[in-house]
């Protein structure tokens, strides 16, 4: 496993990725760090993905356009399959759109099921790179389990108007 932290206006992001890719983004404003992952045995391999996504990051919080589709991902830790069918839509809506909570409930073939979308989002393990921000609710923002700061900073950051 390799570990890297960058620093924003809101506070740090920490970044952590496996010989398979990165695994975890934790955006941390005032909130406990998780339990950092178990180490792998493939250091090098870990580093490489981490390298990678940082730059990848660090270009998105520059310009806010970044599209991290070729980024390999490590989602072997404990996902439903459902959770990993709204992951893998998520990771379909591009910078500076977004998709209803509904309407994701719907691409993934389970329309009605807007509140498990919501609780597929808050379980997203990397949050900017699959871009749980970009899900909103038909009303409104909704919510984002790293608080509505980040919501609001990252769709900004993106061009998107938020009152």
């Amino acid at each position: 496993m390799a570990v890297a932290t960058l620093e924003t206006d809101l506070g740090p992001i920490l970044l952590e990725a496996t010989a398979r890719g990165l695994a975890r983004v934790t955006l941390s404003a005032g909130r406990e760090p998780a339990a950092p992952l178990a180490p792998d045995d493939d250091g090098a391999r870990a580093h490489a993905h981490l390298e990678r996504a940082v730059a990848a990051i660090r270009r998105h919080l520059a310009r806010g356009r970044e599209r991290f589709d070729d980024l390999p991902l490590d989602l072997d830790r404990g996902l439903s399959p459902f959770t990993r069918a709204v992951l893998r839509c998520m990771r379909a809506i591009g910078p500076g759109a977004v998709r209803t909570y509904g309407q994701l409930a719907a691409d993934v073939g389970r329309p009605g099921a807007a509140r498990a979308v919501g609780r597929a989002c808050g379980a997203n393990p990397i949050p900017i790179v699959i871009p749980c921000h970009r899900v909103v609710a038909s009303g409104g923002l909704g919510g984002f389990g790293c608080g509505l700061e980040w919501k609001k900073w990252l769709l900004r950051l993106e061009g998107r108007r938020i009152p």
